[in-house]
């Protein structure tokens, strides 16, 4: 409903009705019973499986998540029991009449997120709405009525008392849905920012040299990056990578006797923070890693045209060197504006493409057996090597790798 008037294309569909659950698995073929004592149930279909939710009022909350009981009311009791007034509405969909006991339509024309009823008792309810208020705001690009503002600083500290899933998740949709920059924002203004991370709040203050950063402070910079992720061409790892680029900047500030600032290691330190705050939002293995990757090298490319052709190639057979160079060319934009090293990375991973064999090694393992070395440490080493001439251009084949090897490492020496 809050999307069609907002003249958007809703992602799914929320369904209630006065028809029990019982009676909505009659009515339909194929329905599993997702939430049956809740009154809900999931109909399946051919493209896509929607829920349908008999009209409720929960009874106490005592996980901050779920009812202890509901009792099945009217739409103005179901209404009554939502969190915000933008999502509280209803549409009929065959007449196409709104029906609003909440509000929902002035607060939308109006540009507000207004808790419905009392907001303290509403995020009692469910502290993740407290997370959900910013992310509504930001997206929209609307402001937090002054009441449901109060109980959300009020109120941050406990927004740990719910699964860090369910946090990790939300923080993702922030950084995906379009209004990044100003949810971090709120965040750090409504105090969930502390809560959540830390490490990200502690970036405000921190001073950066202002021949490189003339925006600011590193939380500003970061906000300033964040403006510039894109929703339908950026993915949350990307999106994870931008927020988290600078966060070992604090740990590592420094100043030195003439007064010039240094974060010396910040990327290293980083790499290893961001895994940890990784872990905390419940993100994948595959998510951290390549996540702290990115932030362990977005500083590599000060250092592309100084580097032997054969480590160039390396880093750019790198296989998230396309997430790698976003994020320097983002955060290049939100500081300097120097693009010229990006530039030459991008040229030289075009020139690398059309080469033949460029990225991928000749030699393998198998091959160092058949021609008769012992597995040991020495392998990796001796693979490291070959591939380096190999993107050194020494050979092309694999016949004249073999031959490579055998001639620098004779076997039994």
């Amino acid at each position: 409903m809050r999307d069609m008037l907002l003249g958007l294309d809703p992602g799914d569909y929320d369904v209630a009705t006065s028809a029990s659950a019982d009676l909505v698995q009659e009515l339909f073929p194929r329905t599993v019973g997702v939430g049956a004592k809740f009154g809900v149930v999931k109909v399946l279909g051919n493209v896509a499986d929607t829920e349908v939710a008999t009209f409720r009022r929960d009874g106490a909350y005592l996980d901050h998540r779920h009812p202890v009981e509901v009792s099945f009311s009217d739409a103005r009791g179901d209404a009554s029991r939502r969190d915000f007034t933008i999502n509280g509405m209803f549409l009929d969909p065959f007449t196409g009449e709104v029906t609003d006991y909440v509000g929902g339509r002035e607060d939308l024309r109006a540009g507000k997120i207004r808790a419905i009823g009392d907001p303290d008792e509403r995020f009692e309810e469910d502290r993740l709405r407290l997370l959900r208020a910013v992310r509504f705001a930001a997206r929209f690009g609307f402001e937090i009525e002054s009441r449901t503002w109060q109980s959300i600083r009020a109120l941050a500290s406990t927004i740990t008392e719910i699964a860090w899933e369910r946090i990790g998740e939300e923080i993702v949709k922030i950084l995906g849905d379009g209004g990044a920059s100003r949810g971090f924002r709120l965040l750090g203004e409504s105090n969930l920012l502390e809560a959540v991370l830390p490490e990200v709040a502690s970036m405000r203050g921190v001073e950066q040299p202002s021949e490189h950063h003339p925006e600011g402070d590193v939380f500003v910079h970061t906000l300033s990056c964040l403006e510039k992720l894109e929703p339908d061409r950026h993915d949350s790892d990307l999106g994870l990578a931008v927020l988290l680029h600078d966060v070992g900047k604090p740990a590592s500030a420094s100043r030195s006797p003439e007064g010039r600032i240094r974060f010396h290691g910040h990327a290293e330190v980083g790499a290893d923070m961001s895994q940890e705050v990784c872990r905390r939002l419940r993100r994948s293995r595959a998510t951290a890693d390549k996540v702290s990757w990115l932030v362990r090298n977005h500083l590599r490319h000060f250092e592309v045209q100084k580097m032997r052709p054969a480590k160039l190639k390396r880093l750019l057979a790198e296989p998230w060197i396309e997430s790698l160079l976003e994020l320097i060319r983002i955060d290049a934009l939100s500081g300097s504006g120097d693009l010229s090293r990006w530039q030459y990375c991008v040229e030289q991973l075009a020139l690398l493409r059309q080469e033949k064999n460029s990225v991928t090694a000749l030699l393998r393992g198998r091959d160092l057996l058949e021609l008769g070395y012992a597995p040991g440490p020495s392998f990796q080493a001796m693979l490291d090597s070959a591939f380096d001439a190999q993107l050194e251009g020494e050979f092309e084949t694999l016949a004249e790798a073999r031959d490579w090897i055998a001639e620098r490492y004779p076997v039994g020496s």
